[in-house]
Formats: C-alpha cells, structure tokens, sequence
C-alpha cells in the first residue's frame, strides 16, 4: 500500500512541500483534488521581503499546521528534508508535532521506475509527461512551494495508479468503507469547487479568453457575446467555473440564471449581478464588488490632474500605488474622523469625475453612490441596508438616514433602474477588467409556456450588449435551442453571437476514464479497483460526461450500498436478451387486449359471477408488481437526486442573497404552469383591484380559488400593497389568500403596516406567513427540480417526479399543503 492507515476513520491525504534550510521558510499544501489549500511565507525572512500576502510569522504557521497535520497522510517528495524542517520549526516554537503518517513520491518513483538515473521531481515530472496548465515542469518556477507541491500531486496520482493497475478488485464489503466519489456530477454556479481535469475543453477556454482579451483591447470598449453550444451534461458551465477559478483575481464572473418573469427580465438580471457581486475572491479577503470598485476608484483618482497633483491627493494615491486594495485598509479606522475624511475625499471627486465623463441622467450617478458607501462601510448591517438599496427596495425612512442615500419609492422603473446598473459596472470595468456575464439554465426559455419571457430575453440581451460597455456576454445553450432562440433574437444580436459559437463535443474516450479515475482518486481507489471490463464499457457507452459520472454512481451504490442497478436506455437497446424479453412482452399485451375486445361480455358477465380479470390474465398481475418496484426505484433515485440540490439550496440560504417579489412569482408561476400540464382543469391568473399597485400574485382555480402572493417590499411601499390586498381579501370571500414575507427579510416595525398584518389575519380567508427556512428551501427545491429536469441536468420523469414530491418534502412546509391540493384536483 501507498500508506497506513490510522485505526478508525481512513485519513485523507494531503501533498506538503517547504521551502528553507533550518526552519520553515514558505510553505503550500494541496488536498487530494489539487487544490492550493493553505500557502504561507515566514515573515521577516529575507528571502520572503518582495512578497506582499500571505505572510505570517512562524508561530501563526506553526499554529495553522497542527490543524491541518493531525492525522492526515502526508504525501512529499524527498520526505526526510520536508520532514526535518517541519518538526524543527514546531520544536523552535515549542509545540507538539501532530501525528500524522509520511510517504515519500521519491521512494515509490524508485520502486516503479529503478532504471531512472536520478530522481529529482523536475526529472522524474518530465519523464512521465506530467503537467500543470498544459505545461510541463519549468525548472524557473521550481522551489516555489506552491508549485513543486502541485507537481508531487500529480507524481502521487501517477503512482497511485500504478499500485492500483495491478490490485484486484476489492470487494463490495471493502466498498462500503469508502465514500461514493460520483455524487457530485453537475456544477450549479461557477464560483463552486469541483475537479476539473482541465485537458478535456482545454481549447474551448483558450478560445474565450482570447475572445476576452479582444473585448479589453477595444479602443472603443465594445461589448462582445458568445455561445457555448453542448448537450445536456457536456460541462458547459464547469467550463464557466474553470474561467472564474483562473480568471477571478482580475475579471468579475457574473452568473446569471434562467430569468422566470417575462416583466423583469432586467431586475432579474441585475440582482443575480448583485449576488454575484457577493462572492469572495481567493487570495483576497474580498468581494468581487470591492475588487471592482477599488481597482476603477484609484484609477480614476490617478486620471484626476487636481487630485494627483494635491498634497492629500498624491498622500491618497501613493497609498494605493502598489496594491489598490489598500484603499480598504489604510484610511484610518472606520469611527475615527481620518476615516471620514479620507472617503469624502474620495467620494466627492469620485462623483465629480462620473458627472464630467458620463450623463448624469438616469438611475446611473445615484447607484454610483451607493456603491460608494457600500464598500466604506464595513458593519455588516450596514452592508446589508446598503445591499438592498442597491436592490432597489424601498427602505424604511431610518434606515435610509442612517447611510444617508436618497430612498427609493413605489414609483420606481425597476427595469430601467436596473439596465442603468448594469452599465454603471460596465462603465467602471473600463478602468479594471472587462466583465465577464454569464447566462445560464436558459433551456426552459424554450418552452411554449415561455415564449414571452424569450421574446423579452432576446430584446434584453440587446440592450445589455448595446449599453453595457466592455463586457463579454456569454450564452452556455443546447444546439436546437440555440437554432430556436435565433428565431426570437434581434438580428445584430445574432451578428454579435454568431462570431462566437464555441461548441463542446464529446472528449475523447481516454480523457473520460481519466475524470473517471481522478474522482475516485480523491478517496484513494481507481475505477478498477471496483469495475469489471464489461461495467466499465456500460458506463463509458452514457451520452454525456454527467450521464457517465451518473452511471458510475449508479454501480458504486449498487456494489457498496446493495441499491439496485437502474436499466438505462443504452442497456435496454444493447441488450439482445432484454430487447427480446421486451418484444415477448408486447406481444403479450397485444394479444391480451385482442383476447380483452372480442370477450369484453362474456368477461363483464364473468367479473359478476366472481371471476377477477388476473385470473384470466395473470401477466397483469406480474406487470402490476414490476410498476411498483419500478416506482420503488425511481423514488429512491428521485431522493437521491435531490439531496445535492438541497444541500446547495441551504448553503445558498445562509449567503447574502437578493429575494423580489418578481422572482418569487416567476418561480411559483413556473410550478404551477409545468403542473397544469399533466393536471388541466387548474385555471391560473391575477387578480385586479382597478389601478392600484398589489403584491406579485398568482390565482390558482379548480374547484376553489388559491390567491398566493408574496410581499418583501418595505417602506411605504409595504403598507400600500398590503391596504390594497386587505380589500382584495374582502372583495373575494369565496376565495383563500396566502400573502408570504420572507425571514431574511427586515421586520416590519410601522405601526400602520402592523395594523395592516393584523387585519389580514383576522379574516376567515386569508393569511400573513413568514416564509421561513423549511419552506423556502422547499419551494426552491421543487423550483430547482423542475428547472433540471427541463435542462436535462436530470434524466428523471417530471410527472413521476411532480405526483412524490408531497410525500418526500417536509411534512409542516406549506408549498407541500399547496402542491398536496393541485396535485390532488
């Protein structure tokens, strides 16, 4: 065996290399996907003075390690060296080395390869052609921690395969005692962590940041689109988060999902900005928007003659000269009268420089503002109010005061305020960055129930591309929704487009079975410790990456878990025996219904005299028996696939996230359209009360009518909407109303949108709900569903799927009272 394994829980294994001669200089370590985990230089070290993150002292690394030490394997190249320097430094600094086992990649190179004249990782890196970003070893990155620690990990990787080509299968009971390495085999936003075996779609990443590089070079800062055309599962957007994992620490990745309400394509667009806005960038302890707006503020204050030439001015920049995200630390503490200063200073002539160089017309100079005071506030409430100011929720007059902004109100045209927000970040990518704008999820846009909301993504598209400057606008679509969104896009929208078709084709066989092995890898097997010839040919037969990554669950459940192995309509056709036992089966049934047509009286007269129609067709019976453990299977698969959806849904749920009543309402209009396929006699529409402005609702009617509405709107705003939906309520006394407010939304503190709460739950028939977490997170996983399985992202039956979500959700969530009744009428 490679290594030993503690008694318990089998360790993970991590790749460390230090650089130093006595004591710890620099130090990097991978975990077993490849991943940079944890790097740190010594700080004071003389050969450590140019660098300018990262830096610790060695009792704070020291410190660090014991965590990331104990009880793991550790995997290095010429061990002894690494190995003496690391328990000489936590000796120097008097803590205790962790237990931890050691393997040495120089020591099992000897044992696979003994004829090699020397062992060196360099050497032993260029003999077996391995690589790091499509390169071979560079001896003039050597002795960089980081790097030499990326090279041992794929020399491991390497040997590890080499022990496991010659290892038996392992049994299933083994089996059981490793965790599935196929779980994962979608990626729901670019800013996630998958492997990413980057040979397969090398080219294609090349090509958009060559395209990129186009976009930055414009004279005129000209938008540019493309399109990344591919099957369901082929990897489009794991492609997207390879460009955000290389590319983030200088462009901003914003990620976009399938807009929902044909009205607001644009708010839509803008808040899924603003979420992405959100996301931290590695290496820093930053925001996509902080890196943003420090790297164009400096540069404008640096274009700014009057400021540049100033005494405070040149003080100002110089600060920032060398790294601009000083601009968060060295302006003084934020209560102290320097801080204030130093930002007025900054915001004044900031706000002088827009109004000089763009039109102060429009939403754009006060968003501009806001933006500001977003990132010289470091409290998180204040963040927070500021986060949804930038949403374009109305605030209450006090929050408002607080972070001194101009508040928004009912009146507000929240498409154009959001078209008008786009380009603001575009205008300021100008100094920094071209943006990088991420549509996907867009395969629903091509249902007929959708044709509005494509009409109007089409005409949005245009606009994004026409006036938000220096930004690549991204489309990841299926090929036949590509040739139909054609039909509904603007002409110089497809012009812009067409330039730019990036198609992902199948990889080639042997890249499949290496993703296939780098995932099972992690856990320290490879995919023959467990898989025949034959199951590996099964596996490797499945349309898509996704599908193959799916099947190979399939077996590892099936070998560790006992599951039974779900038919795939690869081995339905493969299979002569099983297409056989199918067309048997047909011919059964034919002459069954023949036999059933020519003795329909004397069997009505049969039934009566107590005879039962299994006793004349006992092969009903069987068929009755294999359908139910069919939709034994399938509800344990349908489980079993919302598991990740779910657990990405709650971790989302703790993240800063932009929650509008449009959005809420498309979701909802979204589940009840795909049900009102199977179910027909459900009526949906809206209710009206003259012109006065109500909450974003939806009218479910079969028998009964269901009003559900959402309000999360604050401010006046809230109290308006509510008064009119009050006299909705009483208008319609035959009818039910649900108005839901989300949690993570403020609380409402009036004492006339109080009075308002109180009077829709003292009528028979209707109701306030605090939308809690259960019930988000349902709502959002029964959205979810519906989005993948229309997107192919899984291959299970909607209306299976849609008629078992009531017993599978959580029992006190209301969106399962609610789909229990639609699915019931």
């Amino acid at each position: 065996m490679l290594f030993n394994s503690f008694k318990g829980d089998r360790p993970e294994f991590i790749v460390i290399d230090t650089e130093g001669q006595q004591l710890l200089r620099e130090i990097a370590i991978i975990d077993g996907q490849g991943r940079l985990v944890y790097e740190a230089f010594v700080d004071g070290h003389y050969n450590n003075e140019s660098q300018r993150i990262k830096r610790k002292s060695l009792p704070q690394i020291i410190n660090d390690l014991s965590k990331f030490l104990f009880k793991k394997t550790i995997i290095c190249h010429h061990v002894n060296h690494d190995k003496r320097i690391l328990k000489d430094s936590f000796k120097y600094v008097k803590k205790k080395f962790p237990p931890c086992n050691f393997v040495c990649t120089l020591q099992l190179t000897k044992k696979y390869y003994p004829h090699f004249p020397k062992y060196s990782l360099e050497y032993i890196s260029k003999q077996l052609r391995l690589k790091l970003n499509q390169r071979l070893f560079n001896n003039n990155f050597a002795h960089s921690a980081a790097y030499d620690a990326k090279f041992t990990h794929q020399l491991y990787l390497h040997l590890l395969s080499m022990e496991k080509m010659n290892k038996k299968i392992i049994s299933n009971t083994e089996l059981s005692n490793y965790p599935n390495p196929f779980t994962s085999s979608r990626v729901d936003n670019p800013f996630q962590v998958h492997l990413d075996f980057k040979q397969v779609y090398q080219t294609e990443y090349e090509s958009l940041k060559s395209i990129l590089q186009e976009v930055k070079k414009d004279s005129n800062n000209q938008s540019k689109g493309a399109v990344i055309i591919g099957e369901a599962g082929t990897g489009k957007t794991h492609l997207i988060m390879r460009i955000a994992k290389e590319l983030l620490i200088r462009n901003r990745v914003l990620f976009i999902r399938q807009p929902n309400n044909s009205e607001s394509i644009f708010y839509h667009t803008y808040n899924r900005i603003l979420e992405s806005f959100n996301e931290k960038v590695d290496g820093t302890k930053r925001t996509q928007l902080e890196l943003l707006i420090a790297h164009s503020f400096v540069t404008i204050l640096s274009k700014i003659d009057k400021v540049a030439n100033s005494i405070n001015g040149k003080k100002v920049i110089d600060n920032f000269r060398d790294d601009s995200l000083n601009i968060y630390e060295v302006l003084g503490k934020e209560d102290t009268k320097k801080y204030q200063n130093n930002w007025d200073f900054i915001e004044r002539n900031i706000i002088n420089w827009w109004s000089k160089n763009f039109s102060i017309g429009g939403y754009g100079l006060e968003i501009l503002k806001g933006m500001i005071k977003f990132c010289r506030y470091s409290r998180s409430d204040f963040k927070d109010i500021i986060r949804r100011w930038l949403s374009g929720k109305e605030l209450s007059d006090e929050e408002a005061n607080q972070i001194g902004l101009k508040n928004w109100n009912d009146d507000l045209s929240r498409e154009e305020f959001a078209l008008d927000a786009i380009a603001v970040f575009g205008k300021l990518s100008t100094l920094d960055e071209p943006l990088i704008i991420v549509f996907d999820q867009l395969e629903g846009l091509g249902l007929k129930q959708n044709q509005k909301i494509l009409e109007n993504f089409g005409l949005a598209i245009k606009e994004i591309l026409t006036h938000v400057p220096n930004s690549l606008v991204i489309l990841n679509l299926f090929p036949d929704r590509w040739q139909q969104f054609k039909d509904y896009f603007d002409d110089s929208v497809l012009d812009r487009l067409s330039q730019n078709c990036i198609t992902l084709s199948r990889p080639a066989q042997s890249q499949i079975e290496e993703i296939l092995n780098l995932k099972s890898q992690v856990v320290g097997l490879s995919i023959t410790d467990f898989l025949t010839e034959e199951e590996l040919k099964d596996i490797l037969s499945q349309s898509s990456i996704r599908s193959i990554i799916n099947r190979a669950s399939d077996y590892y459940r099936y070998k560790a878990e006992n599951v039974p192995l779900p038919p795939t309509q690869t081995t339905i056709i493969d299979n002569p025996k099983n297409l056989e036992t199918r067309v048997q089966q047909l011919e059964n049934i034919l002459q069954q219904i023949a036999h059933l047509t020519s003795s329909f009286l004397k069997v009505k007269n049969d039934e009566q005299e107590g005879i039962s129609l299994p006793d004349i067709f006992p092969d009903l019976v069987i068929d009755e028996k294999e359908n139910k453990e069919n939709n034994i299977l399938f509800k344990d698969r349908l489980i079993q696939s919302l598991q990740p959806i779910k657990d990405n849904i709650i971790k989302e749920y703790q993240l800063p996230q932009i929650i509008t009543d449009s959005d809420d309402f498309g979701k909802l209009n979204t589940i009840v359209e795909t049900i009102t396929q199977y179910y027909k006699d459900i009526e949906i529409n809206q209710l009206r009360l003259g012109n006065k402005k109500l909450p974003e609702h939806l009218s479910i009617s079969d028998n009964d009518e269901l009003v559900v509405g959402f309000l999360h709107v604050g401010g006046s705003s809230f109290t308006t909407r509510l008064r009119n939906f009050n006299e909705l309520i009483i208008s319609n006394p035959k009818s039910y109303f649900l108005l839901f407010r989300d949690k993570q939304e403020p609380p409402i503190k009036g004492r006339v949108g109080k009075m308002e709460i109180e009077k829709i739950n003292n009528t028979k028939n209707g109701k306030f709900i605090i939308l809690d977490e259960i019930t988000r997170v349902n709502f959002e996983l029964v959205y979810q569903l519906i989005i993948q399985i229309q997107e192919k992202d899984l291959e299970l039956d909607l209306e299976k799927s849609l008629m078992l979500l009531p017993e599978i959700l959580e029992e006190d969530s209301l969106i399962t009272v609610f789909l229990k009744k639609i699915i019931k009428n």
